[in-house]
């Protein structure tokens, strides 16, 4: 078989209704271009019948498909990691499957490529057509991005990179993944492109609110140490308000003889401390058990079905 220039990989849960015309324009793309393609399609353990659709696309179109069920709902970033781990391209796209990055985009991606030969290109949104939560969510990501990974603070899921840039994330096997860090890591030259976004045509976005939290939450544990800072700064100030307060309520018993707050300042003071330690030892125990899933060697994802 011979190896395709690009391979493009999609994530893919609960989007039956879109397959068959994301593919029909990711092709119509390529032709256009001229340029070979494979597209890996990684069923992301959705309840509609997108396992059937794929199972259809690859008999019209066996050359230019691979379609892979994983054995359950693993995410989008681990199914897309899936995708990277099969793709046989030489140069790699990840693609939503729900139509709002268009695939006569994608051009534009390799142009940038081929200017600057950087190992990653992003596609940015100048007019993103999302929610106030997922803009929300998405402007806390690149914020973090920038301010504890050094990262560039702008990315999104529409990204081309080399096979080598993907070859050494995907020798990562840790069960929470999340590729904007990995490709931080890894990626020396990073480029970027304007491309059009488009409202969402079919369903849902499978990401509510209670999830884009959870993720959140999880990039911070995973990937940071922000907080264990958080609670050593917290805990500095605190004992240093506590440490003049005390040394101020000493001064005025010594030299005027003021009587000491008793037992309500005591009561507030011991709450206001154990909430503090308590809130402490969680984010310690959240970090404990993230260590305990990595020791545990759980893989990312697990293939049910692949052709």
């Amino acid at each position: 078989m011979i190896t395709p220039e690009y391979s493009i990989v999609v994530p893919v849960f609960n989007s039956e209704g879109m397959l068959e015309e994301l593919y029909g324009r990711i092709s119509a793309t390529f032709s256009r271009i001229g340029k070979t393609f494979e597209v890996v399609f990684v069923e992301d353990g959705g309840k509609d019948r997108s396992w059937v659709k794929l199972t259809g696309l690859k008999k019209e179109h066996p050359d230019e498909i691979v379609a892979i069920q994983l054995a359950k709902n693993y995410g989008q970033h681990n199914a897309t990691f899936c995708g990277l781990t099969q793709a046989k391209g030489r140069y790699l796209i990840t693609l939503d499957d729900d139509l709002q990055n268009p695939p006569e985009e994608i051009p534009k991606l390799i142009g940038e490529f081929e200017s600057s030969h950087a190992d990653l290109i992003y596609g940015l949104f100048p007019d993103w057509k999302e929610s106030r939560v997922r803009r929300f969510y998405s402007r806390s990501f690149n914020h973090y991005s920038k301010a504890f990974v050094k990262g560039p603070g702008k990315g999104s899921s529409f990204r081309l990179l080399t096979k080598q840039l993907a070859d050494n994330v995907t020798g990562h096997h840790q069960s929470f993944m999340f590729l904007d860090e990995l490709f931080l890591w890894y990626a020396r030259d990073i480029s970027f492109v304007d491309v059009r976004h488009e409202k969402r045509k079919y369903n849902r976005s499978g990401y509510t609110s209670l999830r884009l939290f959870r993720l959140f939450a999880n990039i911070i544990l995973y990937y940071s140490n922000v907080p264990l800072r958080i609670m050593v700064y917290t805990g500095l100030i605190v004992s240093s308000i506590t440490f003049l307060i005390g040394l101020f309520f000493i001064f005025k018993k010594i030299f005027f003889n003021t009587p000491i707050l008793g037992y309500t300042s005591l009561i507030v003071t011991m709450m206001f401390s154990t909430g503090l330690i308590i809130f402490s030892l969680g984010i310690i125990g959240e970090y404990l058990s993230r260590i305990y899933l990595v020791q545990s060697k759980k893989p990312p994802y697990t293939i049910k079905k692949i052709i």
